[in-house]
Parts: C-alpha cells; sequence; structure tokens
C-alpha cells in the first residue's frame, strides 16, 4: 500500500518533525512553491502526498491531471522545499497521514481548519494543523483556463 522509499524515509527520520501536506499540484505555479517553502519552516521535514492520476481524475475531472504522477512527483521532489513526495491512490490522504503520523499538517489557506482531512487525527496524537497564507491570483484551473484562451 505505501512504498519501501516511504518506509525507509521513515525510518531514517523518526526523530525529525515532518510537515505534511497533499494535494494534485498538476501545472505548478508561485502559489505552490510560496505555499510549500512556508509549510517546510514549520517542521524539520517536508512530505507532500500526491494525488495519483485517477484520484486527480475523480476530483477534478476527465480533463485533467494535465501532467502525469510521475513527472508531477518529480518536479515537487526537486523543489528544495521537499524532501519527499508519495503518491496516493484514494481521493483523500487521510491513509497516509496515519501511516505518516506528522507533527504538522498544512493546506493552502483556501481550506478551513475543520475542513482538514486527517486534523482530527493529527491533532489527537499532538500534532498541530494549520492553514497557510493563500497566495490571490494563482491557481491550475485558471493558467488551464489562460491556454485555452489564447
Amino acid at each position: 500500500m505505501f512504498s519501501q522509499q516511504l518506509e525507509k524515509f521513515l525510518s531514517e527520520n523518526k526523530n525529525k518533525k515532518i510537515v505534511f501536506t497533499n494535494g494534485c499540484f498538476d501545472i505548478l505555479h508561485r502559489g505552490h512553491v510560496t505555499y510549500l517553502a512556508e509549510a517546510k519552516k514549520l517542521g524539520d521535514l517536508l512530505v507532500i502526498g500526491l494525488n495519483s492520476d485517477l484520484s486527480v481524475k475523480r476530483l477534478k475531472g476527465s480533463e485533467r491531471p494535465i501532467n502525469n504522477e510521475v513527472d508531477r512527483a518529480y518536479v515537487l521532489s526537486q523543489l528544495k522545499s521537499v524532501d519527499f513526495v508519495e503518491v496516493f491512490t484514494e481521493d483523500t490522504p487521510l491513509n497516509l497521514i496515519l501511516k505518516i503520523r506528522p507533527k504538522v499538517l498544512v493546506k493552502g489557506g483556501d481550506w478551513k481548519i475543520d475542513q482538514i482531512v486527517g486534523g482530527k487525527e493529527v491533532i489527537s496524537f499532538g500534532g498541530n494543523v494549520f492553514s497557510l497564507n493563500f497566495v490571490d491570483g494563482y491557481s491550475t484551473t485558471s493558467t488551464i483556463s489562460k491556454i485555452q484562451h489564447i
């Protein structure tokens, strides 16, 4: 269910403060990069749960993702703020959150804390949940719309 790389990463970093976030990250933009850099500042390591291609299709529609999960994971893994990327196939990252047991769970500012999947669970094992500032004017949907109207 989880990759061997994740198992190894967690084993090697047992005493580190892990920050977790998740998303589709289909077309990476300034809003994503700013948000991920802010998330990283909340702990020692930033782990991203990346929606698989099939879960993106279920959540965003049949035309998405634009970039496949292998490419999206690679691009994210090359950001200096990102320490590990794990693709998950479910519609929510709850099982991944329960596996990782992060000390900090974050989402972008367009999410209210009580709506963040895994928030109650992270708090129950002593962690914190944050909704970080949203960078106005940046979204994958608006980027796609601009491209379609060129």
